[in-house]
């Protein structure tokens, strides 16, 4: 295993994209600015994507333009066509986080086209990335939809296959509801990396079923270095029924700190940054560790 791994917080979006509360613009400049104290060297920020539908990233452009930009943390945006493409240059950002979905019906939910579509788009954003754009692609539903049932592997890596063609500096691979075990883990990264060994992965992984710290590991023990999680474990998908949360960001931190695994992020400003979102949002989170406390004890 490699004895550093980057982790993205993902939390200023995913993390609550799926609450009823909807947070202000200044109390998410907060939770950014607790990340980036935190030391996260990378923040999924915002979605640029139809406030209609997605209330809670209605700001998206205001709040990319009040980020503070006086440190080395990288901002990536999630789009889901090329007009979301366009807000994301627009908005300044480091990074653009494009969706593809491995299951018709939920693309067909989630974006209004089946997964031949969504790589039709993200292949067209492709042909006019932004050379001043780090342009990656997010699979969806990579082990299980909630409409379509399994995900055969096949149609994952002829799905990644397709992706990798255009070039993305980075490919996700995501299980958006859930319902991977570590063995699923293990099997595909391991034949992802045989359709794409030359372009980096990065796993995102929810809890949904109580699998998700165990599913990192196995992604860390496969080679993975890259992990997506969210402070306090807040998380979920408006179109995927019964979401939860993303893997919480400071249990993964005490999991790989304790393993002599690096990160570069603090534990005790990310348990504070948890509290603070768990303030915000008034509910009680599902992280573990900001719960527990560190160990051996701080104080």
């Amino acid at each position: 295993m490699h004895s550093k791994v980057e982790i993205v917080e993902v939390s200023p979006r995913d993390g609550i994209q799926n609450e009823k509360k909807i947070l202000s613009t200044d109390v998410k400049l907060e939770l950014i600015r607790l990340a980036v104290a935190a030391g996260a060297p990378r923040i999924e920020v915002t979605s640029f994507v139809n406030p209609k539908l997605v209330p809670q990233m209605a700001d998206a452009d205001e709040l990319s333009a009040r980020l503070p930009r006086d440190n080395n943390t990288s901002y990536i945006g999630l789009a889901l066509n090329k007009r979301g493409y366009e807000r994301v240059i627009s908005a300044g950002l480091n990074e653009a986080n494009i969706v593809v979905t491995a299951s018709d019906t939920f693309g067909k939910r989630n974006q209004g086209t089946d997964t031949a579509g969504t790589i039709r788009n993200f292949k067209e954003i492709m042909s006019h990335a932004s050379a001043d754009l780090k342009t990656g692609v997010s699979i969806t539903t990579a082990f299980g939809c909630p409409f379509d049932g399994e995900v055969p592997l096949q149609r994952l890596l002829d799905t990644v296959r397709q992706c990798a063609e255009a070039e993305p500096f980075e490919i996700g691979i995501a299980d958006t509801i859930g319902v991977a075990t570590p063995a699923d883990v293990a099997e595909r990264i391991d034949a992802v990396k045989q359709v794409c060994p030359d372009i980096p992965l990065r796993m995102h992984f929810h809890d949904t079923r109580n699998t998700g710290i165990a599913n990192a590991w196995a992604a860390i023990q496969a080679g993975v270095t890259t992990l997506d999680s969210s402070l306090g474990g807040t998380g979920g998908c408006p179109f995927a029924p019964r979401a939860t949360g993303n893997i919480c960001t400071e249990d993964l931190l005490y999991m790989l700190h304790r393993s002599n695994i690096n990160t570069g992020m603090s534990l005790d400003l990310s348990i504070a940054a948890a509290q603070f979102i768990e303030q915000e949002l008034e509910k009680t989170v599902p992280g573990m560790v900001m719960k527990a406390g560190t160990f051996p004890p701080s104080n």
